[in-house]
């Protein structure tokens, strides 16, 4: 945890948060700013400020965030019309808060900007 971290502070319980899930390795919560109908964010509780900052002792950790966005996504009822996971990288990349997070976005059709 990084003591000046708003999502580990999230996460930790310090912040509320419209909490979805939460179990050792992960925790995700409503997005205060919903650029869908469903928009959940999804944090490792490791503190890793992007996924570049990922190394090789990593990747279960990276596999299980995507398979618990799998999860919520089912959970959330998105499962049978789609969704989409983002992660962004970097000020460039559009990420905002220096702690990696997934993004689940469903409950319309979103555009097809990205493919």
């Amino acid at each position: 945890m990084s003591d000046d971290c708003i999502f580990c502070k999230i996460a930790a319980g310090t912040i509320p948060s419209g909490q979805v899930y939460s179990d050792d390795q992960y925790y995700a919560f409503r997005d205060i700013h919903p650029l869908a109908p469903t928009h959940v964010l999804v944090i490792p509780r490791k503190h890793l400020r992007a996924v570049t900052d990922a190394r090789e002792d990593d990747k279960d950790l990276l596999g299980g965030m995507l398979l618990k966005a799998n999860e919520i996504a089912a959970q959330e009822g998105l499962a049978e019309n789609g969704f989409r996971l983002v992660i962004n990288c970097g000020p460039w990349g559009g990420q905002v808060v220096g702690h990696l997070h997934l993004h689940i976005l469903g409950g319309r059709k979103l555009g097809d900007e990205l493919g």
